[in-house]
């Protein structure tokens, strides 16, 4: 003897296998999540925390060494430097380097002194995507300047 299934119970096994993905679909969601980037609103807010408020003003800071292109975003050399006598009354008083397309804009803050000679760092950071990275000097007068570059990323290195 056959059993005819009805269209009610045949709709119904559907919306329970409809619910059964869905809910695989929300549980796996929540297991592994996207990673989220900064906006480019959330890198001007950034600075201006830095700045306090102030636009800061293009000049006096270069990138010495940042690749156009970096084959691989898990580590990208960096060199900032900013032109100052680096005397008792006119020194850098920090740098700071933010990346507009990582999940955290902030990468690096780097405090000078007189006593550190030159207005200059070196390190390594690493860059989810294709993105703009920004440094910006805070000098000892209150002034603050800044420069940016795009820089191509080939392989992300913060998940993207």
């Amino acid at each position: 003897m056959k059993q005819e299934i009805s269209p009610m119970q045949g709709a119904r096994r559907d919306f329970l296998a409809l619910l059964g993905a869905g809910g695989v679909t929300l549980l796996s969601s929540a297991l592994f999540p996207r990673q989220s980037f900064a906006t480019v609103e959330e890198t001007l807010a950034a600075i201006e925390k830095l700045t306090g408020g102030k636009a800061p003003i293009e000049g006096k800071v270069s990138f010495e060494e940042l690749p156009k292109i970096a084959e691989n975003g898990n580590t990208v050399p960096f060199t900032v430097s900013v032109e100052s006598p680096m005397t008792d009354r006119d020194y850098v008083k920090a740098i700071h380097v933010l990346a507009e397309g990582n999940p955290k804009p902030e990468v690096a803050t780097f405090h000078l002194t007189p006593q550190s000679g030159k207005a200059w760092v070196k390190a390594r950071m690493r860059l989810a995507r294709t993105q703009n990275v920004v440094a910006v000097a805070e000098m000892s007068d209150g002034a603050m300047y800044t420069t940016k570059q795009k820089i191509k990323v080939t392989i992300g290195g913060c998940g993207g």
